[in-house]
């Protein structure tokens, strides 16, 4: 190919995206989003935080002259909560936001096409709850909305596929099971990894203390007395530096005692904790392996409730609404497909995930997703938890599908 023919090539692949995001972008400021460009070179310490094991690997971070550590933004969600807290410090306002920019993630160099290391992302956030909205008229809006503004770009709805998962839904079934806390966070923690959640489930399931093997006994042993203190967090610390200061060990890196105390506690208290009971592991099991339809999910969880005698009544009414929801919003829910063990690979999600792809693609390589992340905006300086959704397009892999037949 000619240099003449590579630079058309890349001037009308240029336009083709400026026209589709400029009807996508109609569809989201018509629904009543601002338009906002927030700045591309981000704090790297929240998106480190938030963005999840997968992710933070594949960032591009690096450090200014005065020393501040920065990336490229990896993603536009929390650079949209982080503008909406400048307006708003206390986040006691609600918005509703747009935006059509770039994101950057590593991608080697055999990744193809569809992974881009400089890619645009075409979406809207939510931030705040709205009146008259509950959060399943929320979620059911935001997926009904992304697929507005698909279909705005030529793409026949038809075509799609819709995956969802729900990982509050998987935190209730946690919690209505016999397990110590910390357990359960880890667990949730880990949810958006489906590999790694199988893991840890089957080792709190036989050997929980196995993380704890290769740690001083008598440290493990100090910690775990520190389980049922009022002063449980400082007993931690307090004995943490006891122990380094008699091996004269200094402490390193960028982890402050506080949480390296607190880790090695919940290890240690590991250590002597019986395994997870078998009904436990079973409900959990049961769950993530719940697949079939939105249409179906109601009559599945109740058949896991009654079989496992789990207390989920209000996780189930919650997926009626939204269901219901769903419908008014012109989505059949038996053409939605379900999967319990499903979490999208933003580990700052909360709630109901969803990505939209072609059947024949690879679920690697969805052209949009979106959920709700209600723990986000705390997460970025606000002073409370905010109820928050939003979705983005991939728009290059969304051109590639239309100029594969997508209409």
């Amino acid at each position: 190919m000619s240099v003449r023919q590579l630079t058309a090539e890349t001037t009308q692949n240029f336009d083709a995206l400026q026209a589709q995001a400029s009807r996508i972008m109609g569809v989201l400021t018509g629904a009543g989003y601002e338009l906002v460009a927030p700045a591309a070179i981000q704090p790297a310490g929240v998106f480190l935080d938030v963005i999840g094991e997968a992710l933070r690997s594949r960032t591009y971070v690096f450090t200014d002259p005065a020393g501040a550590e920065l990336c490229l933004r990896p993603d536009l969600t929390v650079p949209v909560c982080r503008l909406h807290l400048e307006r708003d410090p206390k986040a006691v306002r609600s918005g509703r936001y747009c935006y059509n920019g770039a994101a950057f993630r590593y991608q080697p160099a055999n990744a193809g096409p569809a992974h881009p290391r400089e890619f645009r992302q075409a979406g809207f956030e939510q931030i705040g709850g709205f009146a008259g909205q509950s959060p399943e008229m929320a979620d059911a809006a935001s997926l009904a909305l992304v697929l507005d503004a698909i279909e705005a770009s030529g793409m026949a709805r038809r075509r799609l596929a819709i995956r969802v998962g729900d990982l509050g839904l998987a935190r209730a079934v946690m919690a209505a099971v016999d397990m110590p806390r910390r357990w359960r966070q880890r667990l949730a923690g880990l949810f958006w990894r489906a590999d790694a959640f199988r893991a840890e489930l089957a080792r709190l399931s036989t050997t929980p203390g196995s993380n704890a093997a290769h740690l001083p006994r008598d440290l493990m042993d100090a910690l775990a007395a520190t389980h049922d203190t009022p002063t449980a967090a400082a007993d931690a610390v307090a004995i943490v530096l006891g122990h380094l200061d008699e091996r004269r060990l200094e402490t390193f890196g960028a982890r402050p005692v506080e949480d390296v105390a607190a880790s090695l506690a919940a290890l240690a208290r590991d250590a002597v904790a019986r395994p997870l009971a078998p009904e436990a592991t079973a409900a959990i099991e049961r769950y993530i392996a719940i697949g079939g339809t939105l249409a179906g999910l109601p009559e599945a969880l109740r058949a896991l409730a009654a079989e496992m005698n789990l207390d989920i009544a209000r996780a189930i009414a919650s997926t009626e609404q939204r269901n219901a929801a769903l419908e008014r919003a012109g989505i059949d829910p038996g053409g939605v497909a379900y999967s319990g063990e499903f979490g999208r690979a933003l580990a700052y999600y909360t709630g109901f995930v969803f990505e939209i792809g072609l059947p024949e693609a690879p679920r690697t390589s969805p052209i949009a997703g979106g959920g709700r992340y209600d723990r986000l905006m705390a997460t970025c300086g606000a002073p409370a938890d905010v109820p928050a959704v939003g979705a983005a397009i991939h728009t290059e892999r969304l051109l590639v599908a239309l100029a594969g037949g997508g209409a």
